[in-house]
Order: C-alpha cells, then structure tokens, then sequence
C-alpha cells in the first residue's frame, strides 16, 4: 500500500487569525465551508476547535462515499489536525499570515491507498478529485471571512 496524498491552496484577503477561528468553527461556520460533497454533518463533541469530534460522509465520486468520524487536534499554533477514526485518512489545515492582512491556507490529506490496479487509479485520481473539492472548500472560506 502505497501512501496517496493530496494538497490545496489558497491566499485568502483576510487576518491569518481571523481565517483559522472560521476553520476551527466546527458548529457555526465549517458546516457553511462544505460543497454537495459533504453530507450528513454533525457535530458529536467539542466544536471549536481541539477536542471537536466530527462526523460527514463525503462523496469523492458518484460511487465512492467515506463515511469520517473525525477527532481534531491543534498541535500547533495555525494547525487543525482532522484524524479519520473509520480509515487512515489524516487532513491537516495550515493557516499562516501571506502579508498585510493576507493568510495563505494548506490543506493536505493523506492517506494509505489500495494496492494493485484499483490503487494505481486511487493515486492517479484521487489528490485531483480531493483537491477540486478542497478548492470549493478554500474559495468559500474565503467567501465567509474576506472582507
């Protein structure tokens, strides 16, 4: 099993702070972040931020569906951390200030992969699949904290 990672990006107009404190939002302002993607979400602990269990199914392609139990973690100061309790999948969200009144976003997840043939077309098309719904993501974070 090969390792699958995928990576997105974005600078956002708005305070690196500012910018985190939505993302860390898990009962007010992540559910308004999500695309067609995302469904069943509910928040089961926490919420703001460390200590915030999560759980969405996410629907990367019309037949494949991951249902996520997510434990969120803050190691570090502008990192959330999203552990996927029912797979291998970790994402991590870095938020860091990009210039006066600018942050730039990471998000990467990864992942181990099938093996085989299946798992050769998980690593092909997964990280672009993933990353199309990651900048859906980004640009609505951008529409909710952008002023």
């Amino acid at each position: 099993m090969a390792q699958v990672e995928a990576t997105t990006e974005r600078v956002i107009a708005a305070d690196a702070e500012a910018v985190f404190e939505a993302l860390a939002d898990y009962n007010g302002t992540r559910p308004k972040l999500l695309p067609e993607h995302f469904s069943e979400y509910e928040v089961r602990e926490g919420g703001d931020g460390e200590g915030t269990l999560v759980h969405w199914k996410l629907q990367a392609t019309s037949k494949r569906v991951r249902d996520c139990l997510l434990e969120v973690s803050e190691p570090t100061d502008g990192e959330l951390v999203e552990k996927d309790r029912n797979s291998s999948m970790v994402t991590t969200w870095r938020v860091t200030p990009a210039g006066e009144g600018k942050s730039r976003v990471v998000v990467t997840s990864v992942w181990n992969g099938a093996g085989g043939i299946g798992g050769f077309f998980e690593r092909t098309f997964a990280p672009k699949g993933l990353g199309r719904i990651y900048d859906a993501v980004l640009a609505n974070l951008a529409t909710q904290t952008e002023k």
